[in-house]
């Protein structure tokens, strides 16, 4: 039987399509659902384009009941993977699935983690404090914002005219080409 992924995702989606694209016509799993605390997200369109079905929740809905849980237990979901979602994972949840929540964060924790650290917020502190080098990181969620163990990470080099969005687009890079193979890897230990 296939293994079941559910993904959270708060906005584009980039990394989403690519966990999509991934397992389409993969023997081991599947994408079975997608959630989003923004009915605006365009990740929507693209579950909708892969023809995978989506919820869309709120903040009491996410923080204050078991809904959540319930739609992802009913779903047999083996993994949770959370791909540009904003929120703080509850305790509820991170109880309801120990060592089976994942997230990508677009620096090399440590460094660059934490409440508000997401996106080109990410990317223009590192640019402010001339590192040298920059990259991603893949890692188990716990009740703190990217302090979960580290599952994986990958880096580049930052050369001396890059911008923003060349960082940026280093970055995305290095996420679509792991993120997915990090979780078939993940997903093949599970029994």
């Amino acid at each position: 039987m296939k293994k079941r992924i559910a993904i959270f995702a708060s906005g584009s989606g980039s990394n989403a399509q690519k966990i999509m694209e991934h397992f389409k016509y993969s023997n081991l799993a599947e994408v079975a659902l997608v959630l989003s605390n923004n009915p605006e997200a365009y990740v929507l369109q693209r579950a909708d384009n892969f023809e995978i079905p989506s919820h869309v929740f709120d903040k009491k809905t996410f923080y204050e009941t078991d809904e959540i849980i319930d739609i992802l237990k009913r779903l047999e979901i083996d993994l949770v993977v959370l791909a540009g979602f904003l929120w703080l994972v509850p305790e509820n949840l991170l109880k309801a699935f120990p060592n089976k929540i994942i997230n990508i964060h677009p620096a090399l924790l440590p460094k660059y983690g934490g409440k508000g650290m997401y996106g080109d917020r990410v990317h223009k502190t590192v640019l402010e404090a001339g590192d040298e080098e920059h990259g991603i990181t893949i890692h188990f969620v716990n009740e703190n914002f990217d302090e979960g163990e580290i599952i994986h990470q990958a880096k580049f080099k930052i050369e001396a005219d890059d911008t923003l969005e060349i960082i940026k687009f280093k970055g995305q890079q290095l996420e679509h080409q792991y993120f997915p193979k990090i979780i078939e890897n993940l997903l093949k230990k599970y029994n």
